[in-house]
């Protein structure tokens, strides 16, 4: 039997891996499930190349709990190791950075992303066990080994009398640790970490009906049949699912095999997607991955962090950010890359050229997808649109490549329903909606509902209507506006509509000069100045007496501050002011204007102008009491 200190240059390593070396210290499992899978793998490849004479079979990992004596074990058919190897791997190479691992990070306790850089994973079962075992055969001809440590640098290493090839590592669980010695607490972990895992993992056993034994039905004298019940036999409970989808090309995948697995990973989840995008590179790195289109709402934010990130299979994370654009984590499926350090803080990761690369490849593969899906299927995509305009419209306002590339397959829907392209709808208002300064006018409805007499009366002039109702469209519209050439956007209840109508309609006014400005000196009287700017337009006489609009400006900025982007523009507290404008040929306005008591003008003025608030919403509490109290008694 060998003795021996384990080669450590600091002191008290032990507690200082307990404390630090990671933040949540479920994470031990993964570490230890990783090494066992490293360890089959390795001899895998070594067999098939020649180097192993042995045979590879079909191994597997098993997870043991023995909660009596308050052990867990983990156990692989892998490569296993010498003693040499054991002194050489655990006692000397483990702990060849430690010393700089506690100058480095021993302040960041709250940072994950440190094992890996110093070959401490093994060690990280002394954060939950106060003893370990490793009981190892090489798949060479050697003896095999045991080798204990109590939690202080010294350990104890001799023969032992195991048969089979591969390693078992055995944690005496701490105290502090017992959790891990639940059963429904390491299957939790397992789902977690080790689903995709390549190599089959068994946690215990299960029974199932006989795949080989048909139960027989039989009949009674007086004809009734009985069934006799299915044969239970008892299987192994394998928990993983060793071949996942991602790891297959996307010629052997058909759609329900993609639906399946969309299915394994969000068992809760029953609305199908929408469609998927395959991702698979081998140059300049190494990314394999499925993501998924679901169904999206307006709330952007409850719809992310559903993406799974991978290392060759051992989960990280379902914190993408940094490594897939932020306007795709609302996005769901897997990312797998062995490019991407399984040990690493989300600063380092958006540091890291690689993952610079990856973020840019996915960006452009999933505008290539959508633009495909567009030219093949148009009228499907039309039809999906609305479910998925929120993050194509983040996206176009969060990175440039990819605002760039949409031009081919963003979508501007109408309040009628047609579908245009950008250009599309370029080529069909350019001749019809211009204003004074020649501009193009585009104009949008945000509530077909709420602007519905608005949205009529610029269809009555021949004018489009789209519909954007996102809850970002206000900063999409100030992107699009920067980036294309004479344009601007007017809701269909702004003012610029004015300048519109009024530039194509040129309709004479049947108010003289004198009547005009009597009536605007009425409408000052009566309305006051701090909520409404009062102008006086001549239009068609079947138009609405008094109509309500907002400044653009001020209402898109206020859109903009309620959805995060305001701020930065000192918009905070903006005031709330309305153009009300007054059709100076309506017959209800000649009758405003002639009637002679001053007691029915303003009467008037107020009835006109709350049925004007009320078809903007802005009637409410006592002003609504009112003005229904007033309606009662002009009709008695």
């Amino acid at each position: 039997m060998t003795k021996g200190s384990i080669n450590v240059s600091v002191e008290n390593i032990f507690p200082l891996i307990k404390k630090f070396l990671y933040s949540d210290h479920e994470i031990f499992l993964r570490e230890l499930i990783s090494n066992a899978t490293d360890a089959t793998l390795k001899l895998k490849h070594l067999t098939n190349i020649g180097d192993a004479k042995v045979d590879y079979g079909n191994p597997q990992i098993e997870i043991k709990i023995d909660k009596d004596n308050k052990k867990l074990h983990i156990i692989d058919q892998g490569l296993g190791m010498t003693a040499e190897e054991v002194e050489k791997y655990i006692n000397q190479v483990a702990f060849s950075g430690a010393e700089e691992f506690l100058d480095k990070y021993k302040d960041a306790a709250k940072d994950s992303g440190i094992i890996g850089h110093f070959g401490l994973g093994f060690y990280s079962a002394f954060m939950v066990a106060e003893k370990v075992e490793i009981i190892t055969k090489s798949y060479k001809d050697a003896p095999a080994a045991h080798w204990t440590c109590d939690g202080s640098p010294e350990f104890t290493l001799e023969a032992h009398d195991k048969a089979e090839r591969g390693t078992e590592i055995i944690l005496h669980i701490a105290e502090d640790s017992t959790e891990f010695l639940e059963e429904p607490r390491i299957r939790e972990l397992l789902n977690k970490y080790n689903k995709f895992m390549p190599i089959p993992i068994k946690f215990g056993t299960k029974e199932i009906n006989d795949p080989e034994h048909e139960p027989k039905t039989t009949k009674d004298e007086e004809g009734k049949e009985t069934t006799e019940p299915h044969r239970q036999i008892t299987v192994d409970d394998i928990i993983n699912n060793p071949n996942p989808a991602w790891t297959k090309q996307p010629a052997d995948l058909k759609d329900e095999d993609y639906s399946g697995f969309y299915r394994e990973l969000y068992p809760m989840q029953f609305e199908e997607p929408l469609f998927n995008i395959h991702l698979n590179v081998d140059y300049p790195f190494n990314l394999t991955g499925i993501l998924y289109f679901p169904k999206m709402s307006n709330d952007m934010q409850i719809q992310k962090d559903k993406i799974q990130l991978y290392q060759n299979q051992v989960f990280v994370t379902d914190n993408v950010e940094g490594i897939v654009p932020e306007f795709l984590t609302m996005l769901r499926g897997v990312i797998d890359s062995p490019d991407i350090p399984l040990n690493v803080s989300r600063s380092y990761l958006q540091a890291d050229g690689a993952v610079k690369k990856i973020s840019s490849y996915i960006t452009r593969k999933v505008a290539d997808k959508l633009k495909s899906l567009f030219n093949n299927n148009r009228e499907d995509f039309e039809a999906k649109w609305n479910d998925i305009k929120i993050v194509i419209e983040y996206g176009m306002l969060s990175e440039e490549k990819f605002f760039e590339k949409a031009d081919a397959f963003a979508l501007y829907p109408t309040v009628d329903g047609k579908y245009y392209t950008y250009q599309e709808l370029y080529d069909k208002i350019k001749a019809n909606q211009t204003d004074k300064d020649g501009k193009l006018v585009i104009l949008y409805a945000s509530d077909k509902d709420a602007q519905h007499s608005y949205i009529e009366a610029a269809k009555g002039k021949d004018y489009e209507v789209l519909l954007l109702d996102s809850p970002i469209i206000s900063h999409l519209i100030q992107k699009l506006e920067s980036t294309k050439e004479n344009i601007t956007f007017a809701r269909v209840d702004g003012d610029h509509i004015n300048n519109l109508i009024k530039k194509e309609e040129n309709t004479i006014s049947k108010l003289d000069e004198d009547q005009t400005k009597a009536l605007d000196e009425l409408l000052k009287e009566v309305i006051s100045s701090e909520k409404f700017m009062v102008q006086l337009e001549a239009m068609d006489s079947e138009a609405s007496p008094f109509i309500i609009t907002q400044p653009e400006f001020m209402r898109r900025m206020k859109e903009m501050q309620q959805t995060g982007g305001g701020g930065m523009f000192g918009m905070g507290g903006m005031p709330e002011m309305y153009n009300l404008v007054v059709n100076t040929n309506s017959d209800l306005v000649g009758e405003i204007l002639s009637t002679k008591t001053k007691k029915k003008q303003e009467r008037l003025i107020n009835q006109s102008l709350d049925l004007a608030r009320l078809s903007q919403g802005l009637l409410k509490g006592e002003e609504l009491t009112n003005f229904i109290k007033r309606s009662y008694e002009m009709i008695k």
